[in-house]
């Protein structure tokens, strides 16, 4: 019987949570949900300089926001803690000295500065750049003459060549490297004693019993290094899963030093997309259900999802159909939920003016032509303005006609028939108004907008007058009509 599925999400917190590494969350979570397996969630932090906390914290807000809880890792815990590289610096140093007394790896001496003439000379005579293992098999001597000299030494892993490294892909199919093409012997800690990556990673992954490793194509190339490490180790290989990139409309990478902002979880947090909206369209990037549904929550993305039905072609991140997901959220979300996230948006207005009750119908006027929540307080506004704003284009546009006057005058005298909280029944008095007027269309609406909302588009008439109530339409109505007069 194989094993439980464990699978892990292990960002670096060197930067804000990127829409890609959201993305390899996101496979990882649904990928444990469905095979009823564990989702860990540890940081490769041993980048001491570029680490930063707060870059932590935004990871772990980020994949709170979408949902994406994980079953071990920070904050929570779990059998094969702890969760942070830089708390285990001991423990790879140990497992690399187990790796040199079995001979597959060693202490190089190069200093900085020999390595780098190492590279140029490379560079000049336009060959790949490769470590020469000039090291591998220094003499006593040799070593003892280093050790005098006060040089540190890193550790290298040996990568025996000719050597093809060969997998099945759970994405890709089966994919081949020569070794030949991996830079020489590896370093797996630096002088300074800290694990590199592709060394950490798969000390980490063995100690924390990962059976699957599901991440983005770019690390093709480690994984065929770490299939050697895992060998030498004598520790049975996990599955791997490469997922496609993700790239712009075109068909660059996505990248923060190209695309800024953009590329980053947060920035659309803060911009108000709802967290289903973008968990929704970065599963459909290179997924789809199979009976080709576009609209699923996560739990339904949790039943269906399978590594094979990935696409093997680059996803293309496309904005304006992140937007469609995500006006379809505002729409269809229960209309509490979609109030309360809306409130932070709204802070600016005096929203205590109206009730619980009367908010939502506030959002819910405005919702079908929100793209993001961040746009509430501009659509929503001029229902908590004391006092609106007519410029001359909106009093040419609305106001101007003769028409106009009669309109807001005939309303102000019938305010007593609006049946205030009738949405429907507010815009039908309205329209009957105007049969007794003989008007219809721009000339009885626009008038009516423009003297409560300050605009001649937004919301459904009968919608503004039913929420703003008589007193707050006396007093807009009668506003207008001194300005007209």
């Amino acid at each position: 019987m194989p094993p439980a599925v464990r699978v892990r999400i292990a960002p670096s917190p060197t930067g804000h949570l990127h829409l890609g590494t959201a993305r390899t969350a996101l496979y990882n979570y649904l990928y444990a949900r469905r095979n009823k397996g564990t989702f860990v969630f540890r940081l490769e932090d041993t980048d001491e300089i570029r680490s930063q906390e707060n870059y932590t914290q935004d990871i772990i807000d980020g994949l709170k926001w979408l949902g994406l809880n994980w079953d071990e890792g920070p904050d929570i815990g779990g059998p094969y803690a702890p969760y942070k590289q830089t708390q285990k610096i001991d423990h790879y140093t140990e497992v690399a000295n187990k790796l040199i007394n079995r001979g597959h790896a060693y202490f190089s001496y190069e200093t900085p500065e020999e390595l780098a003439a190492m590279k140029e000379a490379q560079k000049d005579s336009d060959t790949a750049h490769r470590y020469d293992n000039s090291h591998r098999n220094l003499s006593k001597e040799q070593v003892e003459k280093y050790v005098a000299e006060g040089r540190i030494p890193s550790i290298r892993f040996k990568i025996e060549e000719p050597r093809v490294i060969s997998w099945h892909d759970n994405i890709k199919g089966e994919i081949a490297i020569e070794a030949s093409v991996l830079g020489g012997d590896m370093v797996i800690v630096k002088s300074n004693g800290v694990a590199i990556y592709n060394f950490a990673v798969v000390v980490d992954d063995i100690d924390m019993k990962m059976t699957h490793v599901i991440r983005g194509e770019d690390h093709i190339m480690n994984t065929a290094k770490q299939i050697l490490l895992y060998e030498a180790l004598n520790h049975q290989v996990p599955e791997f899963a490469h997922a496609p990139l993700i790239f712009d409309l075109d068909r660059a990478k996505l990248s923060k030093r190209k695309h800024g902002e953009a590329v980053h979880i947060n920035k659309y947090r803060v911009d108000g997309y709802m967290p289903e909206a973008m968990v929704n369209y970065l599963a459909a990037m290179s997924w789809t259900l199979p009976d080709g549904k576009e609209f699923f929550t996560l739990q339904e993305a949790c039943e269906m999802f399978d590594l094979y039905k990935i696409s093997k072609s680059p996803a293309v991140f496309d904005v304006q159909k992140l937007n469609w997901y995500n006006a379809h959220y505002i729409r269809s979300l229960p209309l509490d939920l979609v109030t309360e996230r809306a409130k932070p948006y709204l802070t600016m207005l005096e929203t205590e003016t109206y009730t619980s009750s009367e908010l939502e119908q506030i959002v819910a006027s405005v919702r079908d032509g929100l793209t993001m929540l961040s746009e509430v307080m501009a659509a929503t506004e001029f229902y908590f303005l004391k006092k609106l704003e007519i410029n001359d284009e909106l009093k040419e546009k609305a106001l101007s006609k003769d028409t106009a006057k009669k309109v807001l005058e005939t309303t102000l005298k019938h305010l007593g028939d609006l049946p205030f909280g009738d949405h429907a029944g507010c815009k039908a008095v309205v329209d009957n108004l105007g049969k007794d007027l003989g008007l219809k269309g721009k000339d009885l609406y626009w008038p009516l907008r423009a003297a409560l909302s300050g605009k001649v588009q937004g919301p459904d008439l009968g919608a503004i007058i039913s929420i703003l109530g008589p007193a707050r339409v006396k007093a807009r109505l009668e506003d207008i009509l001194c300005l007209c007069a």
